[in-house]
Parts: C-alpha cells; sequence; structure tokens
C-alpha cells in the first residue's frame, strides 16, 4: 500500500507530497514531530503522543495551528484511509512557509504533516538474537541549549552517532550525556536488568521521555519487577544481566553486545523476552 500524506487540509501520494523549499522545518530544523503506531488499525497511546508533541512545540515557541481534539480525529482519518492494519505515523509541525532569516516571525502559520507507512528497522533476527551496540563518541544535547526532551525535527546529532556505528559496523549505538553519563540510543530508550531490577535514565537527566518507555515500566511494574530511573555509566550496561532498547518503530529489542563486551549470557534474557511479550500484548489490545 503507498503512504497516505496529509498536509495542511489535503492528502497526497509519495509522488505528490510535497512542502516550500522555504518552509523553516527543512531550512533549520525548525519544528516538533511524533512517531506513533497503529496495531490492528488502532493507534497506540495516541493521546500521550499528541500530549508530548504539543508540549514540544510549546518548548521551541510553536503554536500547533488546530486544536488537540481536531488533529486527534484527523490521525484516525489517515489511518482508516491508509487500509493498513499495522503501520507508521510520523506527524509533524513544521515553524512553515518564511524568508531565508532565523525570524520565527517571518513564518506566518505553521505546518502539519500527517504521513502513514510502515516501517522496519531491523529483520527478525536481530529480535532473536539481540544487537551489536557500541558507545558513540557524538554526546546529546546539552539540557541546557536544546532539551533533548524535546522531539524537534534536529536530529543531527543523533544521526553523526547512527554514522559512527554504521561505520563500525554494529546495529546501533548507544549516546551519553556532556558528563559522560548513559543517555539513550540513536532514537531509543535504554534499560538495563540487574538482580530482577530494571534501570533506566531518569527524565531530568536530559532523555526523550518515550511513550513506549512509560509503557515497558507500566508493565514491569505489573510484572512485580523492581524499577529505577537512575544516573547509569557505560559500567552499569557492561555488568548488567540483560540489556534493552524501546522505541514506537523498535518496540522492546535486546543488545547482547556493547563495546566488544558480551552483555550477559550474549542472548536475550528472560526479562527481556517476558516484557517484549507483555508489550506486544498491550499494542494489540490497544491499551
Amino acid at each position: 500500500m503507498p503512504p497516505i500524506i496529509w498536509i495542511d487540509g489535503t492528502y497526497y501520494d509519495r509522488a505528490t507530497g510535497k512542502v516550500s523549499v522555504f518552509d523553516h522545518g527543512l531550512l533549520y530544523g525548525d519544528g516538533v514531530f511524533e512517531g506513533i503506531r497503529v496495531y490492528n488499525r488502532r493507534v497506540f497511546r495516541l493521546p500521550q503522543h499528541l500530549d508530548r508533541l504539543y508540549a514540544s512545540a510549546k518548548g521551541v515557541w510553536l503554536e500547533v495551528p488546530l486544536a488537540k481534539p481536531v488533529l486527534h480525529r484527523l490521525v484516525e482519518e489517515a489511518v482508516g484511509k491508509s487500509g493498513l492494519d499495522e503501520a507508521y505515523i510520523r506527524l509533524l509541525v513544521t515553524r512553515g512557509v518564511g524568508d531565508l532569516g532565523l525570524d520565527p516571525r517571518k513564518c506566518p502559520k505553521p505546518s502539519v504533516i500527517c504521513i502513514v507507512d510502515t516501517i522496519q528497522l531491523w529483520p527478525q533476527d536481530r529480535y532473536d538474537k539481540g544487537l551489536v551496540a557500541l558507545t558513540a563518541a557524538t554526546p546529546i544535547h546539552h539540557r541546557e541549549s536544546l532539551s533533548p526532551r524535546i522531539k524537534s525535527l534536529n536530529y543531527l546529532s543523533h544521526i553523526l552517532a547512527k554514522v559512527e556505528g554504521i561505520a563500525a559496523g554494529v546495529d546501533e549505538v548507544i549516546m551519553l550525556d556532556a558528563q559522560g553519563y548513559v543517555a539513550e540510543a540513536s532514537g531509543m530508550n535504554l534499560f538495563a536488568v540487574t538482580n530482577g531490577t530494571l534501570k533506566t535514565p531518569p527524565a531530568y537527566a536530559g532523555i526523550l521521555r518515550g511513550v513506549t518507555r512509560d509503557a515497558v515500566i507500566e508493565l514491569a511494574r505489573e510484572a512485580t519487577y523492581g524499577v529505577e530511573e537512575v544516573p547509569l555509566n557505560r559500567y552499569d550496561l557492561y555488568t548488567a544481566d540483560e540489556m534493552f532498547l524501546t522505541g514506537t518503530a523498535a518496540e522492546v529489542v535486546a543488545v547482547t553486545k556493547l563495546d566488544g563486551r558480551v552483555i550477559g549470557h550474549g542472548q536475550p534474557g528472560p526479562i527481556t523476552k517476558e516484557l517484549a511479550k507483555r508489550f506486544k500484548a498491550l499494542a494489540i489490545r490497544g491499551d
């Protein structure tokens, strides 16, 4: 099925869906976005994604030109038009068309884009065997310059980290903050499991607080596992019994080797597998 593309009130296909070269989302990465999943034609946790989108927009002084209930209905309508049972939604709000200067006041109307398509980050064998990762030299943004909690269109630091992983021939990268603490993967949150307790960097440390991350924390607590949101360093990852990543596109995927070190027994651990199963059940239910 071809993707469904909605841009400021009009539906397009891949060939006709285009934006202006003067859109500041293109010129400066000035905008925000969300990645959202569809399971069995139901949008997974759309209210939480929209809350984060509007919060990100407020964080960059950008007013979303549609009320939240209107955007909610639009996303569901686009999913219905796509005809896809399983899909990936990319929802964007850009600063809109302006001039070649930086001044956002020259952009009179923000632009809203909704794309409904499919996505697959890795083949199934990566989920069965786990990912090989390395620590990237490129850090995340300093939280007092551009807060990593803002899901902005400027993903260049994460892309540069991803390029390091591609050059090294690994599946994924782990990014650190400016102080050397573990932050996140190139587009996913991170968990380490030690003695049956999940540990993950806290939101205040400057990570993106993922919707899938929050769902997995809920599922872990329901399964009576301990969950600690605490600062982590690489030693905590190297010595963990299990390590896994969470994200809208990735869902739940194990990391079995990091910086040449085998994590745990070198295969997806029992807690990772249980939480992946629980997450899939949650997603299918549409809760």
